[in-house]
């Protein structure tokens, strides 16, 4: 009898087994998420300092921001150089240095990235009007618009705004399509705002994770980063504002246009172009064409050899493709 009363049934023993495994389970979770987020809160505090900005910065205002700007050349037509995501203004040195020699060429820092004053949302409406704003305080007439990566969909819906204010239109390595990558990114929900911080800070320390992504993205024919190189790409999101920036961005993903927004760039009278790296893995193969055959553009300009980055790895060959697009505005 004193036996039948101590034995348990196999299924009560099994449910009290499983209820002390999850408390211990709940208990070990809320230990590491308090040991966590006390380490994430001391890091922050102890590498708070942030990062100034390079001297001899030139600014423009744009509205709502302060736009940091770059010029080359002198003489000739106007192009306006826009980046991608995570790029900036510098992006475009090795291109832009050759197209100044036949053009007045001008890149910004797009809200959210490079140096330009970080509040805001950081929408594609944010950045269509900095855009806007841009070329007109720059008093520019008519500029070939050159647009790389996501900045395509920037260049795009700036262009069916405003028309009269774009010469030409040539999107280099980007679609422009909405395609919902990278949106409400699952890292932006699971990780709690102060690790957040010191994610970003842990991987900006190490060389190796910007080193990977360019050699990745641009390939062999692109010059190998030193460390001021590494610095070049580093620095932006250092300063005051470009964490925060930084999680808003990613969690509203890359910017783009509805395929019908998008093809009303076809019914526009004015000269359009599409460049693509012939090893572009960031887009499908046919990519190319497509994009050329919805904004109405002659058959896409494929550079050999050339991957997502090829406004560094063949700049000459972007180059070449901006000047004839240039002629034709």
């Amino acid at each position: 009898m004193t036996e039948a009363v101590r034995t348990l049934p196999p299924r009560r023993r099994a449910t009290g087994f499983a209820r002390r495994w999850a408390r211990r389970l709940a208990l070990t979770v809320g230990v590491i998420f308090l040991v966590t987020t006390a380490f994430c809160w001391i890091y922050n505090a102890g590498t708070a300092g942030r990062r100034a900005p390079p001297a001899g910065l030139a600014f423009v205002r744009t509205g709502d921001y302060l736009t940091r700007s770059r010029s080359w050349g002198t003489t000739g037509s106007a192009i306006v150089l826009v980046h991608g995501a995570f790029e900036s203004a510098d992006t475009w040195q090795p291109t832009a240095q050759l197209l100044a020699r036949t053009h007045r060429v001008y890149a910004l820092d797009l809200a959210g990235f490079g140096y330009t004053q970080r509040h805001g949302h950081y929408t594609l409406d944010d950045q269509v009007r900095q855009l806007l704003a841009y070329l007109e305080a720059l008093h520019l007439t008519r500029p070939v618009l050159v647009a790389h990566s996501s900045g395509a969909a920037i260049a795009a819906e700036a262009t069916l705004r405003a028309p009269d204010q774009v010469g030409g239109l040539l999107l280099l390595d980007g679609d422009a399509l909405a395609t919902g990558a990278g949106e409400r990114t699952p890292l932006s929900r699971l990780v709690i705002p102060p690790c957040r911080v010191t994610l970003l800070r842990l991987l900006l320390r190490s060389d190796w994770p910007i080193r990977t992504v360019y050699e990745k993205q641009c390939g062999p024919a692109c010059p190998r980063l030193d460390a001021a190189g590494v610095d070049a790409w580093r620095r932006p999101f250092q300063v005051a504002g470009a964490e925060a920036a930084v999680w808003a961005l990613l969690n509203q993903g890359v910017p783009g246009l509805p395929p019908q927004r998008l093809a009303q760039l076809g019914r526009l009278p004015l000269p359009k172009a599409v460049v693509f790296g012939a090893q572009d893995t960031v887009f499908s193969a046919d990519s190319p064409m497509k994009t050329a055959q919805t904004i109405g553009a002659p058959a896409p300009t494929l550079i050999p050899g050339a991957r997502h980055l090829a406004m560094i790895s063949n700049p000459e060959a972007v180059a070449a493709a901006v000047d004839a697009l240039a002629a034709r505005a």
